[in-house]
């Protein structure tokens, strides 16, 4: 099983997860050239992608799906009220045969794959993270979260592959020119992980089975990936869990061991 973030970050989100034949992406928060040009860029065939997974309905998770609706016989997998969510956003109507609900804590066989959707802190609707279970692997999809639950460091859990924001250096976002209302949201318990969050959460979770880390969703203007990298490695110091850092511009591919 191999992941990739085909980006990350506050302009737009867009993750895929393959087993070589079929790929699943979760969310589309760029444009459709972008996907196709990213994937095309990891050697990941487009033909593959034959579903799209949503968290929730920001515009830089969706933008995409009109596209998507147009030019693909993509499936859709989203709960109902995010669902609903998207469609009134972008004005849109998903036809019933392509969409498969989904229930926050509730498993969904998926061609072969058990997918996994579970609720979240943050400031939409049904808002969930995914985590997926294919080829005897696990990888989990975690961003968009104000604080990590009880619920999320237990989803977190025994997972081969961990992509895990890590949205905001709390001092930077302190001294930034975001607006009072936005910082407030940002650091609120319905908005984004710090990168201290992020590395308290690591170290409940770190363990034998863990092999990658992906750290995503950082913002441009209130992180640096070298803080964000720094800050989780004192917490996963002397487990060998190598860590990579996802981009807004450039996609990144991880794999599981055999």
């Amino acid at each position: 099983m191999r992941y990739a973030s085909l980006a990350s970050g506050s302009k737009g989100n867009c993750h895929a997860l393959t087993d070589g034949s079929q790929t699943l992406l979760v969310d589309t928060g760029i444009s459709f050239l972008q996907i196709r040009t990213r994937l095309e860029t990891l050697g990941w065939n487009l033909g593959h992608v034959q579903a799209v997974a949503f968290t929730h309905e920001h515009s830089d998770h969706i933008a995409a799906l009109p596209v998507i609706l147009k030019r693909t016989n993509w499936q859709i997998l989203a709960t109902e009220d995010t669902l609903q969510a998207i469609c009134r956003i972008q004005n849109i109507a998903v036809p019933a045969e392509r969409w498969i609900p989904l229930r926050p804590g509730h498993s969904t066989r998926w061609e072969g794959w058990d997918i996994l959707p579970f609720s979240i802190p943050h400031d939409a609707v049904d808002p969930v993270a995914y985590r997926i279970e294919g080829c005897g692997k696990t990888i989990a999809v975690v961003t968009d979260l104000g604080h990590p639950t009880a619920l999320v460091v237990d989803h977190c859990l025994d997972v081969d592959i961990l992509a895990l924001e890590a949205n905001h250096d709390i001092q930077m976002l302190r001294d930034g020119n975001y607006p009072p209302t936005l910082k407030a949201r940002i650091l609120s318990r319905i908005g984004h992980l710090s990168n201290e969050a992020t590395a308290d959460l690591l170290s409940r979770v770190r363990s034998a089975r863990l092999q990658t880390v992906v750290l995503a969703h950082l913002s441009e203007q209130n992180n640096d990936p070298a803080l964000a990298h720094f800050a989780t490695q004192e917490a996963l110091r002397g487990s060998g869990i190598p860590i990579h850092v996802a981009t807004q511009r450039l996609p990144l591919e991880v794999a599981a061991r055999l």
